[in-house]
């Protein structure tokens, strides 16, 4: 069976706060864990109304805290917005308090805009070798081999896997080239998918952390009992996700009725392009689509990604997902 696991922005809803979504996230990995979700990752963002997972290391420790056997970890820090160093402390913590149960994965967008980033003191570095430096240097820290000088207290010696994640080819060269597991961000960002995951596997080079190449692939999955409830459901993303291209960002809206059938051909054409990756319907929409998605790619494992904006519809789209990953197997 192929793995699946979950991503979570911990989207704030309109009319809502975010110490409810904090609430919500806690509430929602604990039922993730009970439906065999392989892990919960939380992702970094910043200057965002509707996304309250920028203090990502903390949003870790408050569901790591609240569930006991998922792995949690970051989809991902956009680490050329920190040191290296202050990471490997963070996450260092994070293995002490909850050994074996959290992953990193590591980004090189800002994950912001250049308003945001100037705030976070970040020069917008245009070095092509810089991420993977950084990755390297974090690598060093918690292997404490000496390579920096600096033997980082909590990081020396932790057990937190690295992934590389990424919506172009690069990512996929540097996680073939150090030998990580690699995570393609095609639930928002399908374009480079087959090329990416082609290339990571043809040049993927066997490290101390992975022998062979493992790769993951994000995908959006709205499920509810009828294909019509489900197309509602889903119309709350799709609200964000055109406010978001259009340069008017906004918390989670409620759904609509025939949202999508109501829009105009901009706002058709971003979602026709960015939502390719996507299952929409009942219980056997959602199987037929997701099997075709898994035998497209050959992914190991899928991260799931669904911003509903009632919590218990969204509790109930896992649970469906998880019914139907768990009838379908491995491509060969």
């Amino acid at each position: 069976m192929t793995r699946f696991s979950l991503l979570d922005l911990v989207p704030v809803v309109e009319g809502g706060t975010v110490a409810q979504s904090l609430a919500n996230a806690a509430d929602l990995a604990r039922h993730a864990e009970t439906l065999g979700f392989q892990r919960y990752w939380v992702a970094e963002h910043h200057g965002m109304r509707g996304i309250a997972s920028a203090a990502t290391a903390v949003v870790i420790a408050h569901i790591a805290a609240a569930t006991s056997r998922i792995r949690v970890g970051a989809g991902g820090i956009m680490l050329p917005n920190h040191a290296p160093l202050v990471i490997a402390e963070q996450f260092g913590t994070l293995d002490a308090l909850f050994p074996g149960r959290i992953d990193l994965g590591l980004g090189r967008a800002p994950g912001s805009d250049q308003r945001v980033a100037r705030a976070m003191r970040r020069t917008l570095e245009t070095d092509p070798n810089a991420f993977p430096q950084d990755v390297m240097e974090l690598q060093s820290y918690f292997a404490d081999d000496g390579r920096t000088g600096i033997a980082a207290t909590p990081g020396a010696g932790a057990n937190v896997p690295l992934w590389i994640l990424g919506s172009s080819t690069f990512g996929a060269q540097l996680a073939a080239a150090l030998g990580l597991p690699y995570a393609f961000a095609s639930h928002f960002a399908p374009d480079a998918l087959d090329a990416a995951l082609a290339i990571y596997r043809r040049d993927f080079r066997p490290s101390a952390q992975l022998d062979r190449p493992y790769a993951m692939a994000g995908f959006n999955v709205f499920a509810a009992e009828t294909d019509a409830e489900a197309e509602l459901l889903a119309s709350s993303q799709q609200q964000s996700f055109v406010a978001l291209r259009t340069g008017n960002p906004r918390q989670l809206p409620p759904p609509v009725e025939g949202y999508r059938a109501g829009l105009g051909v901009q706002g058709a054409s971003i979602l026709d392009h960015v939502l390719q990756c996507s299952a929409v319907g009942s219980p056997a929409t959602v199987a037929r689509q997701t099997a075709a998605f898994i035998e497209r790619t050959g992914v190991d494992e899928v991260m799931i990604a669904s911003a509903i904006y009632d919590h218990d519809a969204r509790k109930r789209s896992l649970a469906i997902t998880a019914e139907v990953m768990s009838g379908l197997t491995v491509p060969a």
